[in-house]
C-alpha cells in the first residue's frame, strides 16, 4: 500500500477558494447568498463593548473570510446582498439589529469595501501563506475602520478622537485574534486541498 500523497494540482493564476468548486450561474448565486447568510449569523456572535455604541461582533471576520474566499465580484455581491437585507429589515446586523441609521451602519459600508479588496488580493494568491493572509487581514480591517470610525463620529457628534476610542481602540485584540485564526484557515484550506498556484 503506498502511502505516497498525490500529487498537487496547479491552478490558473487568479483563483480563489470557491473556484475550486464546478463553474455555473447557480454556483455563483449560491455563494453570494451563502456569504450574505454567513456574515448574517456571525452578526449575531456580538457582545456590547462599554462605552461604545458598536459591539465585538464575528460579522468582520465573516466579511473578510467572504471577500477572501469568493474573490472581489462575489464578495462584493455578497456584501452588497447582507446590506440591502439588512437596510429593507432583516434583523441579521450586529445584535439582531437592521436598517441605516445606526451610528455603526458604517462598519458595514466599510466591510463592504474591504471585501472587495482582499478579495482582488486573493485573486494574486495572497491568501496562500501565513505572511500574506496576516497582511492581507489587517488591510481590510484597516479599510473597515477607515469607514466606520468616521462615520460613528458624524452619527453621534463624537470628536474623530472619541471615535477611534470608541469604535477602534476596544476591538484591536480581538481584531488580532480573527486574523490569527485566517492566518490559520486560508493557507491550511489550500493545503488540505492539494493545490500550488
Amino acid at each position: 500500500m503506498s502511502t505516497a500523497a498525490a500529487p498537487a494540482r496547479t491552478l490558473r493564476a487568479g483563483t480563489v477558494l470557491a473556484d475550486l468548486l464546478p463553474a455555473s450561474r447557480t454556483r455563483d448565486i449560491a455563494l453570494v447568498v451563502g456569504g450574505a447568510a454567513l456574515t448574517g449569523l456571525a452578526a449575531q456572535l456580538s457582545v456590547p463593548v462599554p462605552g461604545s455604541p458598536v459591539p465585538v461582533s464575528g460579522q468582520t471576520f465573516a466579511a473578510l473570510l467572504v471577500g477572501t474566499a469568493l474573490g472581489a465580484r462575489r464578495g462584493f455581491l455578497a456584501l452588497a446582498l447582507y446590506a440591502v437585507v439588512g437596510m429593507a429589515g432583516v434583523p441579521w446586523f450586529a445584535q439582531a439589529t437592521s436598517g441605516y441609521g445606526m451610528p455603526s451602519f458604517g462598519y458595514i459600508l466599510g466591510m463592504l469595501l474591504a471585501a472587495t479588496v482582499v478579495g482582488a488580493l486573493a485573486r494574486r494568491g495572497a491568501d496562500r501563506s501565513v505572511l500574506r493572509t496576516a497582511g492581507v487581514m489587517v488591510l481590510g480591517s484597516a479599510i473597515i475602520y477607515a469607514v466606520g470610525v468616521p462615520y460613528l463620529a458624524l452619527a453621534t457628534g463624537m470628536s474623530l478622537g472619541q471615535a477611534v476610542a470608541a469604535g477602534l481602540t476596544p476591538f484591536l485584540i480581538g481584531d488580532a485574534l480573527k486574523a490569527a485564526l485566517a492566518m490559520g484557515a486560508l493557507p491550511a484550506a489550500w493545503k488540505l486541498l492539494g493545490t500550488k498556484g
